[in-house]
């Protein structure tokens, strides 16, 4: 544990992690529920700190069934996700409370959306710098480094902390 800088409450069984536990990782993710020969293994949930959660059946620590539920109480359903789909581009705030009147655009789930620092992308789970290729979250901590892919997606898909002025530009 004090390798990983994780912290482990629960019992032990020939010197394993075993039983009914709560394992708190350093990105602060938790997991509650049941542990076999140092690996999640029964009924667990992840708790994430953006207040989303992953409840499932862990087998020797992999994931065999689960349901993931965003902060906002959103279930995800892959085989029938009808959020954001192609047919329906509401978010699901707007689904459960109505569409804003006419001239007044959500842009994210979240109204007001979060504030994107200067130079960075909102990619979802935090801010992202192009700069320094560095994910922190909306706390300001260090989530991860991202690989070529991901700093590809985001600088295509991802909601910027600029505005740009795109089409026609008038003479001055």
């Amino acid at each position: 544990m004090e390798y990983t800088g994780s912290q482990y409450i629960g019992e032990y069984v020939d010197g394993r992690m075993e039983g009914e536990a709560e394992y708190l990782l350093p990105t602060e993710t938790k997991y509650v529920g049941e542990m076999k020969d140092g690996m999640f293994h029964g009924q667990g949930t992840l708790y994430f700190p953006n207040g989303s959660r992953y409840d499932a059946i862990w087998e020797k620590g992999l994931a065999v069934k689960g349901t993931y539920t965003f902060s906002d109480g959103l279930q995800y359903d892959a085989e029938h996700w009808h959020y954001c789909d192609g047919y329906d581009r509401r978010f699901y705030t707007e689904i459960c409370y109505g569409l804003k009147p006419a001239g007044i655009s959500q842009v994210t789930n979240m109204d007001p959306p979060r504030k994107i620092p200067e130079g960075c992308y909102d990619c979802g789970d935090g801010f992202y710098d192009p700069v320094t290729r560095i994910i922190k979250d909306y706390r300001n901590r260090f989530l991860r480094n991202a690989d070529d892919d991901e700093h590809e997606w985001i600088i295509k898909t991802c909601r910027k902390g600029w505005d740009e002025i795109v089409g026609h530009r008038p003479k001055l």
